[in-house]
């Protein structure tokens, strides 16, 4: 068990927990204004994708920007559908995810020869994984301490309340959509130009899907957040590390795997009875 005091351990920790805080942070602000966004999945994956395209074309740079461009159209999408046409969240979150997962597969049987034949580069990880502490603070600053982070809140407890006062509540919401959006993609960019450079057909692996659990873990507070993204990579990589020294049988070994999202969903069983959601989580609001 020496690893554990292992330097090196803790920074893997750190470059890997990096897309699932990004994601969760973003899916923070969204679920803040009282939309819940389970097409952040899809919104990875878009982002993963573009990213690629971007890389293959014109350079990691670019990549990094088409990965936030192909997420925030998504989030357009999203937007459209359940502040102007008042669809339901879920199901409109659940075909995001399905329309990114088609085209992406898609896209990538026509590009995966030329992306074969060229040269494509990376960034190093390092800077965005130095920057999700950062983007976090400016989050908790931004919600807490200036009047439109708290009138972002605001339309997320009582919308009728908050328009009343001369709150544009769906303003805010899609302003919160399109962040979570671009947080998303980033974090799809992170996957296919930072910590890998290249794509295959599965390269986001539920980071989305575990975006939305950290988001209720950390109780919606940022710094809750980063504590539950860093715990539960800091389990997933333990468990990975005793089926690699440990020599257990393939049983065993599988098992062990699932020990992260076990501890995830027993800690989100513990915390579900003490913390709350922000009150009109989930519900469409339309002017009177």
């Amino acid at each position: 068990m020496t690893w554990l005091l292992d330097p090196s351990f803790w920074f893997t920790i750190a470059l890997s927990a990096t897309p699932l805080l990004v994601a969760a942070v973003g899916e923070l602000v969204a679920e803040r204004s009282g939309v819940i966004n389970i097409g952040v999945e899809g919104m990875v994956l878009a982002g993963a994708m573009g990213a690629w395209v971007g890389n293959v074309l014109a350079g990691p740079a670019a990549g990094v920007a088409g990965g936030a461009a192909a997420a925030i159209v998504l989030g357009l999408v999203f937007a459209a559908a359940t502040l102007v046409f008042l669809a339901d969240q879920i199901v409109v979150g659940t075909g995001i995810n399905l329309l990114a997962l088609g085209a992406a597969g898609m896209i990538y049987k026509d590009l995966a020869p030329t992306a074969e034949a060229s040269r494509i580069s990376g960034i190093d990880p390092l800077w965005l994984t130095a920057a999700t502490p950062a983007l976090a603070m400016a989050v908790w600053f931004w919600l807490a301490r200036t009047r439109h982070g708290l009138a972002l809140t605001a339309s997320g407890e009582n919308p009728a309340a908050a328009d009343a006062a001369g709150v544009w509540v769906n303003g805010h919401r899609l302003a919160a959509i399109l962040f979570g959006a671009c947080c998303a993609g980033l974090a799809g960019a992170y996957l296919s130009t930072m910590w890998v450079v290249g794509f295959n057909e599965n390269p986001t692996r539920g980071v989305g899907f575990l975006a939305l659990a950290i988001v209720i873990f950390g109780r919606w507070n940022p710094w809750g957040v980063l504590a539950a993204g860093l715990f539960f990579e800091a389990a997933s990589r333990a468990a990975g590390r005793l089926i690699a020294v440990g020599g257990l049988g393939e049983r065993f070994s599988t098992a062990l795997e699932l020990l992260p999202y076990a501890l995830s969903l027993l800690a989100l069983a513990g915390l579900a009875g003490r913390t709350r959601a922000p009150e009109a989580l989930g519900r469409p609001y339309a002017r009177e």
